[in-house]
């Protein structure tokens, strides 16, 4: 099962970029698509990681960001701490 979660818009670039940075990294993802209309989901969320942005990435209960936070995380360190 895979440890890191994507929440994503359908019609988002960053998750589409963030999707596939995980993609070519190995990184195995489940990815939760919300309705952009879906006030309560997206209420949710935003209490539970202070963004109102997409995508919203997890790994575990622990928030990683957004793309732009993914990506420095990469450029930093790697990912390979959030292989499964």
């Amino acid at each position: 099962m895979a440890t890191v979660t994507i929440y994503s818009l359908d019609y988002c670039p960053y998750c589409v970029q963030a999707k596939a940075l995980l993609t070519n990294r190995g990184i195995a993802y489940e990815e939760i698509m919300v309705d952009s209309r879906d006030a309560e989901t997206r209420e949710q969320l935003r209490q539970r990681s202070g963004m109102k942005t997409f995508p919203q990435i997890f790994h575990g209960d622990a928030l990683i960001g957004g793309f732009s936070d993914l990506k420095a995380r990469d450029e930093a360190q790697g990912l390979d701490d959030l292989k499964a």
